[in-house]
């Protein structure tokens, strides 16, 4: 891991964790075709150098490289390296707000995770944790990386009254839950924020807000990362015209340890699939039921009745739900060392009855 300081690590400051992505890419002919880069180029103390002249005066920064890569290709023992630096960092005196820089690709799924496993510990230490990103390299002639990097740095060190601490994502001079990311479009600008309840991050929507609490005041307690290579082997499979029974009889034969079903509409499953699943769930296979239509929610039951061990992903997308379990499939093996008799599903229940912010 390298580090960059433009300030000592002594000193009251906001730190600045990278992961690479878009915002440190470079593009070889970034006038006429932006869109052609490699991700990951740039390192973070570079990206801290060229916004600092306007940062706030009084606010200090401390940058480190974490990773530097095309989000695409997250894994999830860089995942827990990022929960485990973030939490490290909160429980750091000397650090009044953590800034993450992440590629867009994954962006919600790292939003999820870092609700999931820091959301409670962050909003009761009153410090904020700050997601953003950016959709044009580094050397666009107009990078969004800059303003968005700024904006974030300006969130992560604004004072408490105007919104609690807790984990946010700001892009395009709009802020959400970052747990609320959705990237539901290619190239936009705002790709990452642009269907998520939001509010302008320097006027902040009073309704907005009132979302945020209720969503917080649901999340009581956060869960264990899973440590190394031991994270719960969980998969996604879509549902679709022609699905056949075999696709799912294919994964009775591995390992796997969940499956998320991106289901049509209202996470309808089609009915090749509805016997072999079953025989999953008897099996031991945690299943949980997403929609592949990329807003709204999978409700319990609805429109027909779940089988057995089949749970409701409820707003989540599927690659959410999907991080959702595997904390979920964890937190149950965790608590079954303890002595404790909760399971999987008591877990991704309370993370899929969180409030949807409108």
């Amino acid at each position: 891991m390298s580090q960059i300081q433009s300030h000592s690590e002594n000193t009251p400051h906001i730190l600045v964790l990278g992961m690479g992505g878009t915002i440190a890419g470079l593009a070889s002919n970034p006038v006429d075709q932006p869109l052609e880069y490699e991700a990951g180029q740039v390192e973070i103390g570079s990206l801290v150098s060229d916004i600092e002249s306007a940062i706030p005066e009084g606010v200090c920064l401390v940058s480190k490289q974490l990773a530097n890569i095309n989000s695409c290709n997250l894994t999830e023992p860089l995942l827990a390296l990022l929960g485990n630096a973030v939490r490290e960092a909160l429980e750091n005196t000397m650090v009044k707000g953590v800034v993450v820089t992440h590629g867009t690709d994954t962006i919600e799924e790292t939003g999820l995770f870092l609700q999931l496993i820091c959301g409670k510990f962050a909003q009761n230490l009153g410090k904020r944790v700050v997601l953003t990103g950016a959709m044009l390299p580094a050397n666009s002639p107009n990078a969004d990386g800059p303003g968005n990097l700024l904006d974030a740095i300006q969130w992560a060190a604004s004072p408490l009254d105007n919104c609690p601490g807790g984990i946010y994502a700001v892009m395009g001079g709009r802020v959400c839950m970052a747990m609320d990311l959705a990237k539901r479009h290619t190239t936009a600008l705002n790709a990452p924020i642009q269907s998520s309840p939001s509010s302008p991050v320097r006027l902040i929507n009073p309704s907005w807000l009132s979302g945020v609490k209720a969503a917080q005041a649901v999340w009581a307690e956060d869960l264990p990362i899973p440590s190394g290579n031991e994270w719960p082997w969980v998969e996604i499979l879509t549902s679709h015209a022609g699905a056949r029974p075999e696709t799912i009889d294919l994964w009775l034969k591995s390992k796997v340890e969940g499956l998320v079903l991106a289901g049509t509409g209202m996470g309808n499953l089609h009915e090749q699939w509805l016997k072999p699943l079953s025989n999953a769930s008897k099996q031991g296979i945690a299943i949980v039921r997403a929609s592949r239509s990329g807003a709204g929610q999978a409700l319990p039951n609805i429109p027909e009745k779940d089988f057995e061990g089949c749970l409701a992903a409820g707003k989540f997308s599927p690659p959410k739900a999907r991080i959702a379990l595997q904390l979920a499939l964890n937190a149950e093996k965790q608590a079954k060392s303890a002595g404790k008799s909760l399971t999987w599903q008591d877990f991704f229940a309370r993370i899929a009855v969180l409030p949807e912010i409108r």
